[in-house]
């Protein structure tokens, strides 16, 4: 068994202090921050073909510069460590890896190491290689297989450091984001493809959770998902009705296969329009349940759902829930525009340790943007990020003293950085970055996590 599976780790004194081991960290993703789409033979990624499509917002410079950290990933270490980070979650590009990029993960790796600082490498954060999505992408059996052998070789080079894996981020958002609504690369909108698309990502999970294990004995294997609470409108039966079909889709598609060894029922009679699920094949939920040694968790928002809207939405990501409406909780909102709400963090905590598994879970992403901007004086002063991680962090905490065996918080983002379809317009990092200068100007934010960092929790009054 891993030693992150082990004994448990009281609390640290204080109301509001985690285990002396806590990972205190921040999270990226190779496509969000690295540029450098030339270099070490790095292939083309679906996010290069949909970032410079028609109408796209980045006018097709997005991997040119994004944040610039394959050239400054020294500074950047150097930041981290300043802040007292001891953790760091970042993503492999599987396009990068086609060429001669594993040696800048090596480098990387290393540079980590060598500041103190856990390397946490997530294998896939959704930059599917162009080619790979011109043979079928995820909808297509053979991704899954042609991931487990990329996972084998990245495993073969940094297996004797990284100190645990993710082998995949947010599959919901790859598959329904991707392959149902459009609004993610590749960009198409075909709810069946979504469906086969989710499983062969699970089943992409499982085969590389065995190929990891065989190429680096002892690793420990998670994988991040996006979990939300979701909640009805009312007590009306359509909105009730609604909310358990979309935590049938956001949450339980993906918990109950890796956790229970099987697809829920109600969502297959839910989907069973769109598709026959004739793509899960005999010994794929076997491979899907590999026991994992944690599990990440991303969390931004809950959803606040009604059922049997006036007239059906064709741009759902759900399949066959297009007669759903969302709605916004009552209260504030983020620069996305995503609401507010703490409590659904140690709830969705709460009810993997409940209904899934007591095991070891991480914080994998949770932040939010804002407008920032650099003052006069050199300063940012985001008072409403330092407010929302303040909650969050207090909320997280709550879980772990109730029992959560929680050993990591990871704030998304540690730069701003390239922020998917909307392009550089929105700001998650800890840290200011100038896309024209490339200058990283720490915001008050990442003074205010040095310090928790430094007390080990929230301070207290």
């Amino acid at each position: 068994m891993s030693a992150l599976a082990v004994s448990r780790v009281a609390p640290a004194p204080g109301p509001q202090r985690f285990r002396p081991d806590f990972w205190w960290g921040a999270a990226t993703s190779a496509y969000q921050i690295e540029g450098g789409v030339a270099e070490d033979g790095r292939a083309p990624s679906i996010w290069d073909t949909f970032s410079t499509g028609p109408g796209r917002v980045d006018g097709g410079d997005t991997g040119r510069r994004a944040a610039d950290h394959r050239r400054r990933y020294r500074e950047d270490v150097a930041l981290m460590a300043d802040l007292g980070l001891t953790a760091y979650r970042f993503s492999v590009s599987w396009p990068r890896v086609l060429g001669t990029g594993l040696d800048f993960y090596d480098r990387l790796v290393d540079e980590l190491l060598g500041a103190g600082i856990a390397p946490v490498a997530t294998l896939y954060h959704w930059d599917l290689p162009q080619t790979i999505e011109d043979a079928g992408g995820w909808p297509a059996r053979d991704t899954s297989h042609r991931f487990a052998q990329y996972a084998a070789t990245v495993a073969e080079r940094l297996g004797d450091r990284v100190r645990l894996w993710h082998t995949l981020n947010e599959p919901w958002c790859a598959a329904f984001l991707g392959y149902g609504s459009g609004a993610h690369a590749p960009g198409r909108r075909d709810h069946a493809a979504a469906l086969a698309a989710a499983h062969h990502l699970l089943l992409a999970h499982g085969l590389a959770a065995d190929a990891l294990r065989a190429a680096a004995p002892g690793a420990p294997v998670s994988l991040a998902l996006n979990l939300g609470v979701v909640r009805p409108l009312t007590p009306a039966p359509a909105d009730v009705d609604a909310a358990r079909r979309i935590d049938g889709l956001l949450n339980r598609l993906f918990l109950d296969p890796l956790f229970r060894g099987g697809y829920p029922a109600d969502v297959l009679a839910d989907t069973a329009r769109v598709s026959d699920w004739s793509f899960v094949r005999d010994g794929d939920l076997a491979a899907i349940a590999t026991p994992v040694d944690a599990l990440g968790v991303n969390y931004y928002q809950p959803d606040l759902v009604a059922g049997n809207r006036p007239e059906p939405d064709p741009t759902t990501p759900y399949p066959a829930a297009s007669d759903i409406t969302f709605h916004r909780t009552p209260g504030p909102v983020t620069g996305m525009g995503w609401s507010i709400d703490p409590a659904g963090l140690r709830e969705i905590l709460l009810r993997i340790r409940d209904e899934y598994r007591d095991l070891p879970v991480h914080v994998a992403e949770n932040g939010a943007a804002y407008p920032d901007r650099v003052d006069p004086d050199g300063r940012v002063r985001d008072q409403e990020r330092i407010g929302y991680l303040r909650t969050h962090l207090a909320a997280a905490h709550e879980a772990y003293t109730a029992g959560v065996d929680l050993r990591g918080y990871f704030v998304w983002s540690l730069l701003d950085n390239f922020e998917w379809a909307y392009g550089y317009g929105k700001r998650f990092g800890l840290v200011h970055v100038d896309y024209a200068t490339q200058v990283r100007t720490p915001k008050d934010s990442a003074l205010w996590y040095r310090g928790v960092i430094r007390a080990g929790g929230l301070p207290t009054g």
